[in-house]
């Protein structure tokens, strides 16, 4: 990364600090992205772009993440504040923004940090918070805040399973139990109307940060890669993939130890109250939550069988089959009729 040529731009941009750069330092971006550590001047930033080989096809998403991080601004969705974004490839040789760094923990650094990895009734108010966050997502008035054409919200929840099925047919080498029992299920039950809104799309522990100590505050929601104008039930629906009591037979697709967490009912209410929205139809958002991340986590499982993944992967081949069973399962067994 040309250090330089970054401190000239972030100058012309006004931003935070002066001068050059005092530390430029690689934290955890995942697969589709590099995220980086910026300090100068006192002020601490992270830059996110796209991983070195995917560049090209990285620039789109990213673009996207920085359009819907300026939109975040003025809500009470808690993120990380949007400070720049640049196109232009002179300046490090990769599109990229710039954001504050979120002072915080994740539960996928090490599991839950104290106290809550002891205290259980402080481990409950992670979840509820968890909840909120998604609630405020769903009440933002996405066209007041810029984003009309970031997502097509008209017959989304009716492209859902053609759109899945269609993906999973440019990959799939093995059958998946449930799968034709789950995408039926979901055609027949897909919700005649919904309210369009801001929706993360891999809305889930693994994609947020909390504040250090108690009480329990979400920081901030991150990795908006995935982020459109969709149904937000469907995040929600993200969230309780797993939940007690179903999820405690779910042997493979949890990561975090779920006790102390409140009830399925509870996390519901909050959501609802928060949202104002009906939580009525949650086991179709469920389910097709199941589905969806079932197919997705499919495409590294595909790459892996490939010799195109890193051998961790290969673990997600259990997750696929779990989540496609339980998907199927709770069509047989919801009272959504």
């Amino acid at each position: 990364m040309d250090i330089e040529s970054l401190s000239r731009w972030m100058d012309a941009e006004g931003l935070p600090g002066a001068g050059e750069l005092a530390e430029v330092s690689p934290l955890s971006g995942g697969s589709q992205n590099e995220l980086y550590a910026v300090t100068r001047g006192g002020a601490k930033m992270a830059l996110r772009r796209p991983s070195g080989h995917k560049v090209e096809t990285g620039t789109k998403v990213l673009l996207r993440e920085a359009l819907l991080l300026q939109a975040l601004s003025g809500t009470d969705v808690p993120h990380a504040t949007f400070r720049g974004v640049s196109s232009d490839l002179d300046v490090i040789g990769a599109p990229f923004y710039l954001m504050d760094l979120v002072d915080g923990w994740s539960p996928m650094g090490g599991g839950w940090a104290a106290p809550f990895d002891t205290d259980l009734a402080a481990r409950g108010e992670l979840a509820i918070q968890l909840a909120d966050g998604a609630a405020k997502m769903a009440r933002v008035d996405w066209k007041a805040q810029g984003l009309e054409g970031f997502g097509k919200p008209d017959g989304f929840l009716e492209r859902q399973v053609d759109r899945w099925l269609s993906h999973l047919s440019a990959y799939k080498f093995r059958d998946l139990p449930g799968l034709d029992e789950a995408a039926a299920w979901l055609r027949d039950h897909t919700p005649r109307t919904f309210e369009p809104g801001i929706m993360h799309g891999d809305y889930q522990f693994a994609n947020v940060m909390y504040r250090h100590g108690a009480p329990a505050e979400l920081a901030a929601i991150i990795d908006w890669e995935m982020a459109t104008i969709g149904d937000p039930l469907l995040d929600l629906g993200w969230v309780l993939v797993g939940w007690p009591p179903e999820g405690d037979a779910m042997k493979y697709a949890r990561y975090l130890d779920y006790s102390g967490m409140p009830s399925r009912d509870d996390m519901l209410e909050h959501y609802a109250r928060v949202s104002g929205r009906d939580v009525s139809q949650i086991d179709y958002y469920v389910i097709l939550a199941r589905f969806k991340l079932a197919i997705v986590l499919e495409a590294s499982v595909a790459r892996h069988v490939n010799g195109e993944a890193d051998e961790r992967v290969a673990r997600f081949g259990d997750i696929v089959l779990e989540l496609m069973e339980f998907a199927a399962s709770l069509s047989r067994t919801t009272t959504l009729r």
